[in-house]
């Protein structure tokens, strides 16, 4: 005999913010191709359920971290091609090239293998020239440009499509994105007449809303695609949340002025107080670093306070001025009611680690909100 009982922790998340956040990117990026990124789990949304409501809307790759989500994608019959953003390893080119995935380049040995692989099937594999104009984690360093273009054009089983780099700061520093900004024009200066880009791109979501990059012709956002913005602009305003981070009580008591709650004793009750247990903690991705900074959940409808440290599967909350409250009410973590920002915020990090670190345990339920 099998018994059904409610999760104690899901997340809810907003297909039609989805497809009205991606269809206001791209009126806002005018002629430049648009690459989602949806790697992670598409930041903690599910990968198949939002690739397939981004899937046949004019979209030019989906970006994802290494080919594992790549096949996922492939599995799930998403028509649009992936586009790998970290190197590959030796022993995942062979698929890269099979599916003609798009990968990019920063070494030569990396090509010759790419080359070698493409020969032995006889088949011309796509890739993107990645250059390192700052970010210091991939790509051909400037004094490097020229020669590896030479030794790259000389591989008849390469088809070098695109030119990569990426802003390691251009939610922050300003004039050094200006420059890189420069440094990826000379690049594309001196490397264009040799290979005629059919793709050129830098920006993720700070850059696609902050700056304009004169040779670049796609755009890879992020999290403005999940309804946060990392920048203020006129954008952020119009996209919308995509996702509600939902829980349950599961206890309500009433502790006595004195007694503490959880580990360490950190909160001690300074009057006789209502006490909601609630059913998700750091197993879930509720960050333990939100134990005792001011954090607030919603229940029936107003703000309570969490207790104490957050624990692996439960963490508490003060719901002593929330009359009615019992066993089996939904608590919203974050969403409409309380921002992700805010969220964050409290937690000393940012909107990309609190999506990506929610666990697999959540299940993921889709609807408009």
């Amino acid at each position: 005999m099998t018994h059904d009982s409610p999760p104690r922790a899901w997340i809810e998340v907003d297909t039609d913010a989805l497809v009205h956040n991606l269809e206001t990117v791209k009126r806002a990026c005018g002629d430049a191709a648009v690459m989602p990124v949806v790697k992670a789990n598409a930041y903690g949304h599910g990968l198949e359920a939002v690739a397939r409501a981004w899937d046949a809307r004019g979209i030019a790759f989906f970006g994802v971290a290494n080919p594992g989500e790549a096949r996922r994608l492939q599995q799930a019959e998403v028509h649009t091609k992936p586009f790998i953003l970290g190197p590959a390893f030796p022993g995942e080119r062979e698929e890269i090239v099979a599916h003609s995935w798009r990968a990019t380049v920063s070494t030569i040995e990396e090509a010759e293998h790419y080359e070698s692989l493409a020969a032995a099937c006889n088949k011309c594999v796509p890739l993107h020239f990645c250059v390192d104009t700052g970010m210091g984690r991939a790509g051909f360093l400037p004094e490097a440009w020229s020669e590896a273009a030479d030794a790259l054009a000389r591989m008849p089983h390469l088809s070098i499509e695109g030119l990569v780099s990426h802003f390691p700061s251009a939610d922050e520093d300003e004039p050094f994105t200006r420059d890189q900004i420069a440094a990826f024009e000379g690049a594309f200066a001196l490397l264009n007449p040799r290979f005629h880009f059919r793709h050129v791109h830098i920006a993720a979501s700070a850059g696609t809303l902050a700056f304009r990059v004169p040779s670049a012709n796609l755009v890879r956002p992020g999290l403005v695609l999940y309804g946060v913005s990392p920048v203020a602009s006129p954008l952020a305003e119009q996209v919308k949340p995509t996702l509600r981070l939902m829980s349950r009580v599961t206890l309500v008591r009433t502790l006595p002025a004195g007694h503490g709650v959880a580990y360490g004793r950190t909160w001690i009750a300074p009057r006789p107080t209502r006490v909601a247990t609630i059913g998700i903690g750091y197993a879930d991705g509720w960050m333990r670093s939100l134990s005792n900074v001011g954090a607030h959940v919603a229940v029936g409808g107003a703000l309570c306070p969490l207790l104490g440290r957050v624990t692996m599967d439960q963490v508490m909350a003060d719901v002593t001025d929330v009359p009615g409250v019992r066993e089996g009410d939904e608590v919203e973590m974050f969403g409409p009611r309380i921002p992700l920002e805010e969220v964050a915020a409290r937690a000393g990090t940012i909107p990309w680690e609190i999506l990506t670190a929610l666990g697999p345990r959540l299940p993921r339920t889709y609807r408009s909100f």
